[in-house]
């Protein structure tokens, strides 16, 4: 049997199939990773699950029930990467997979073509699954499927009794069960697999809070199953943010998590959504159990009904409304870094600065920007409390103390940043560096005693809002980081604020503003370095020929 992993990966290359940015990217992650040894491939564990699935799973619905599924290659490479891809142990690799694709393209039946996988043929005796949705009745969708498909199969069902509360397998002591939210009930379940279906239905802060009871309880087994299967919705700040804001920076390269594995099938362009061939990346099933003239017709209604719009957008399309998605790449941003910057060597020139001070106990930040032979040069000073630098450590597992060694941050008073070491920064800009920012960016909602203070000293302060407002700025700072033009030095402390951005786009106007990664990540320098390109580009008329020094 092929390797499916690499035949897909050949078709999505040589441009037979068309997928979007996201799937490129897992596929290359795992090619590569195969190639390098980050992790194995088991060819006859791929091939266990992919025969199983095609001999013992059946349709259980619609013109091909009752005859057993036939695995498109896009399927069977998943599959692959799920069951066939281990560790040094010979278990699996990944052990929270994520797969989120437009409707109709047998996300249930997938769900279930696992469920069956890991009850009957994955060799774990005592096996628990779980189909697990905020309401029974949705949990139910897949918990009907798997038992629908079992009956199907004499053999199967022979070894299979339908309980009061689960479907039992005595030959094996396995089991699946539909349940509800309830994370006090949650805590002894102890299982092989979860199956979380529709997450983007989740409520924002049960479903995360299930979410993780759920796979905080897998801790015993060997090689548990969290899979997150979903359409786009519209719940915000809920597991489907979470979990795309992983997902995508996982796949940019910027993440330490090795048992995360990210299917994506989305489009890239919202422009685009009314292109059959853009919404092939949403929907890899397209034309097998996704009809064209069915998609044809969903988009013509579309077209006559922005509600409709809207709604086709999140559902074929699978991008949310409002999309968070980690921003930019390891690769873009290593390109920003270079040798160590010292402001001595930029004597008498002029510059923009930005402020951004979040928060009077946490982390605040001021960004310059010095233009020099068409490159802008990006000094970013930090300032955090003295008796919080030890609390910081351990929360954010970042080398404070390293930092304040080499001048990136500055320890500021005891357990609220004092103002006057800010104001401090930059007035020896001028004094002691004799460079002179022309312009200094704000967060409107810094302190008023601050800015008055760098006001009355003599700098030209103005105000940035932090909104989607600032879209064409990011665009720019993203280009100029792609292109080169942008240098970091050896400032780690900012490289890490930038990869813990990410940007929340809104479909309908394609604007996109900052957000974390993470609730617990910093991204004050990226704020701060926008402020200072806000005020660069509003002024550049007037300042930009001073600018490049």
């Amino acid at each position: 049997m092929d390797n499916f992993i690499l035949s897909y990966y050949q078709q999505i290359r040589d441009g037979s199939v068309v997928v979007g940015k996201w799937i490129e990217l897992v596929y290359t992650y795992l090619v590569q990773g195969l190639e390098t040894g980050l992790f194995f491939f088991d060819q006859k564990k791929a091939n266990s699950a992919i025969r199983f699935i095609e001999k013992r799973v059946h349709h259980t619905e619609g013109k091909l029930a009752p005859q057993c599924i036939k695995l498109e290659l896009w399927q069977k490479a998943m599959l692959s990467a799920i069951f066939g891809i281990v560790d040094e142990q010979g278990l699996r690799q990944f052990r929270e997979i994520v797969v989120f694709m437009g409707r109709k393209n047998g996300k249930t039946m997938l769900s279930s073509a696992i469920t069956e996988q890991m009850i009957f043929n994955d060799g774990e005796y005592g096996a628990r699954v779980f189909c697990l949705a905020p309401k029974l009745e949705q949990a139910d969708l897949v918990y009907q499927q798997f038992y629908q498909s079992v009956l199907l199969d004499k053999e199967l069902a022979q070894k299979t009794k339908s309980r009061k509360s689960d479907i039992y397998v005595k030959e094996t002591n396995s089991s699946i069960k539909k349940i509800a939210f309830s994370a006090k009930k949650s805590d002894g379940f102890n299982p092989s697999a979860v199956v979380a279906d529709e997450i983007a239905a989740w409520p924002p802060e049960q479903g995360l809070k299930q979410y993780e009871v759920m796979k905080s309880a897998m801790g015993a087994r060997e090689q548990p199953i969290m899979l997150s299967i979903s359409t786009a919705g519209y719940v915000n700040e809920g597991i489907y943010d979470e979990l795309m804001k992983r997902s995508t920076r996982f796949l940019l390269g910027d993440s330490k998590e090795k048992r995360l594995l990210p299917f994506l099938y989305q489009i890239d362009d919202v422009n685009k959504w009314n292109d059959i061939n853009e919404l092939r990346k949403a929907n890899p099933n397209l034309g097998v159990s996704v009809k064209v003239d069915y998609l044809l017709e969903e988009i013509a209604i579309a077209e006559g009904s922005l509600s409709k719009r809207n709604e086709f957008i999140c559902k074929y399309a699978c991008l949310k409304q409002n999309s968070s998605v980690a921003w930019l790449d390891t690769k873009t941003v290593d390109k920003a870094g270079g040798e160590h910057l010292r402001l001595e060597d930029f004597r008498d020139s002029y510059c923009v600065a930005g402020v951004d001070l979040s928060h009077t106990i946490d982390l605040s930040a001021v960004a310059v920007i010095i233009e020099k032979n068409g490159v802008l040069n990006v000094f970013a000073q930090f300032f955090l409390p003295k008796e919080k630098i030890e609390e910081a450590t351990a929360r954010d597992g970042l080398p404070y103390d390293i930092y304040i060694k080499r001048g990136l941050l500055t320890p500021s008073g005891e357990n609220f940043i004092d103002y006057k070491d800010v104001y401090q920064y930059m007035v020896d800009l001028v004094e002691k560096y004799q460079i002179y920012p022309l312009k200094v960016g704000f967060d409107r909602y810094s302190a008023t005693y601050l800015t008055d203070s760098l006001r009355t000293y003599g700098f030209h302060m103005d105000d940035v809002y932090q909104g989607t407002n600032l879209s064409p700025i990011i665009n720019t700072l993203e280009g100029l980081m792609k292109d080169g033009k942008v240098n970091i030095g050896d400032n780690d402390l900012l490289k890490m604020h930038l990869l813990n951005s990410a940007l929340k786009t809104e479909t309908e106007t394609n604007r996109r503003r900052l957000v974390k990664v993470n609730p617990g990540l910093h991204i004050d320098g990226t704020a701060a370095l926008l402020d200072a390109l806000t005020v660069r580009d509003k002024y550049f008329a007037e300042i930009g020929e001073q600018l490049k020094n």
